[in-house]
């Protein structure tokens, strides 16, 4: 079964040409690559959100595998919903399912759960695939949908991510896809969106979720980050990097109401 891009013409161009050549100008030429456990890469139109997509997915090297988790914002599906069920299609290519890693991440937390309704019409997750298929060829993926949960939850899901890759041996890049904060003038948004960075550059898990509570700052991929976040850990993390940040007001000159994109590196 394939999945169809929901998002080509509307977030990126559907044309495989044109698309090309937009994602040549938001790619950069890194002479060192960093070996990322993971990444927290922005999901919003390339016009927006391209630039810091762009640079941070050329910053890491490639993979032949990556988690890729995303936030649910069409309320569809399950809490934790993870297809293994279709391949997907972008105008760049289809990216096939990694059936032995998604079934190893079942087997390892009691949250996560088969399901492509909660993907059907998610752009989350979508919008990391043709990055990642300029920069690279022939690898596979695991996408999952994830909602708001406690802590403990994140935290299981987490261990369950780094279970699976060390039993499998896999070398895997997880993608957290989030914008940070919305719809806020732009010097709100950028000191909201900091609070939050620098507890992630911290590597802690609990201290960026307190933030996020405490400050009301509206990343839509918090979630996905927590759990990117604690599997880094427990596969070995030491140090994350801020690669870029920027806000919506830089592309459409209005500065009044933003959304921030942060590009960082877990590693």
């Amino acid at each position: 079964m394939i999945r169809s891009p929901v998002v080509a013409g509307q977030f990126y161009t559907a044309s495989e040409a044109l698309l090309k050549k937009e994602l040549a100008g938001f790619v950069t030429q890194k002479k060192e690559k960093i070996n990322a456990l993971g990444v927290v890469s922005p999901h919003a139109g390339y016009i927006y959100s391209g630039p810091v997509a762009g640079d941070v997915l050329s910053s890491i090297e490639p993979k032949p595998t990556y988690i890729i988790l995303g936030p649910n914002h069409t309320g569809f599906g399950k809490p934790f919903g993870l297809d293994l069920e279709r391949s997907w299609k972008t105008p760049l290519g289809t990216v096939e399912a990694d059936k032995e890693l998604g079934e190893a991440i079942l087997g390892h937390s009691k949250y996560v759960e088969k399901d492509s309704l909660c993907h059907n019409y998610e752009h989350s997750i979508e919008v990391q695939l043709p990055f990642l298929q300029y920069l690279e060829k022939g690898f596979t993926f695991v996408p999952i949908v994830v909602t708001g949960a406690k802590s403990k939850v994140y935290k299981d899901i987490g261990t369950g991510l780094a279970g699976a890759i060390k039993d499998l041996k896999k070398k895997v890049t997880i993608i957290a896809s989030s914008d940070m904060t919305h719809y806020e003038p732009h010097e709100s948004a950028k000191a909201k969106d900091k609070k939050a960075i620098d507890k992630i550059l911290a590597l802690d898990v609990g201290g960026f979720l307190d933030t996020i509570q405490k400050f009301d700052i509206s990343m839509c991929g918090f979630a996905p980050t927590a759990i990117m976040l604690q599997a880094c850990i427990e596969l070995g993390a030491k140090k994350a990097k801020l690669t870029k940040y920027n806000t919506s007001g830089e592309a459409s000159g209005d500065y009044s109401s933003v959304v921030g994109y942060a590009g960082i590196v877990v590693y």
